[in-house]
């Protein structure tokens, strides 16, 4: 048996990205954003609302980074998505985040998160609020990495939101491996 729930946005897992950028004078800001992931091969979805500081921001920089939020920033990176840029110019530094600028595109990399992925603006759709960004790199704090370099996911514990029920979740157990464990189905 099933129940119904009608028209709802949940999926799973819904990412929690932290979208970051410059304003025209320099200042980082950031939001946090669930409605997001990957586009294409290389590039990046995210629907924001052009009313966010943020979107404002990357509209005029043409350039955005979106990081993952982490498990040990939960509440730091809850903050970015309940207080408004727009009404708190300096939100970005009272969440406890360092901005070092990106080698690659005019937008902040959070310090305190470990894995960004950078992007230049592609295109931004004003009635359904849907960005896309063309990936430019993915910058990983070396701390979070395997000793052959490779992301280790319980190192970087990205948190997932939970939309039914309002909760942040995190998704660092293997429970397979992906184009391999399907070899066993006959």
């Amino acid at each position: 048996m099933r129940k119904n729930f009608g028209v709802k946005s949940w999926l799973y897992p819904m990412p929690v990205f932290i979208v970051a950028a410059y304003d025209e004078n320099g200042v980082p800001n950031a939001m946090n954003a669930a409605w997001g992931g990957m586009h294409t091969d290389n590039m990046v979805g995210v629907c924001l609302s052009e009313d966010h500081k943020t979107t404002k921001n990357i509209l005029a920089t043409r350039a955005f980074t979106v990081s993952m939020a982490t498990a040990d920033k939960v509440a730091e990176c809850d903050y970015v998505g309940i207080v408004s840029g727009n009404k708190v110019p300096d939100k970005f530094t009272r969440a406890g985040f360092t901005a070092i600028k990106s080698e690659h595109v005019n937008a902040p990399l959070i310090a305190e998160l470990p894995m960004a992925v950078e992007c230049e603006l592609v295109s931004y759709d004003t009635e359904t609020c849907y960005m896309v960004g063309k990936i430019v790199n993915v910058s990983v704090d070396e701390r979070i990495l395997t000793p052959d370099g490779k992301i280790d996911v319980s190192l970087l514990n990205p948190i997932i939101y939970d939309p039914a029920n309002k909760d942040y979740l995190t998704i660092s157990t293997k429970v397979g491996k992906a184009f391999g464990d399907g070899n066993k189905v006959k």
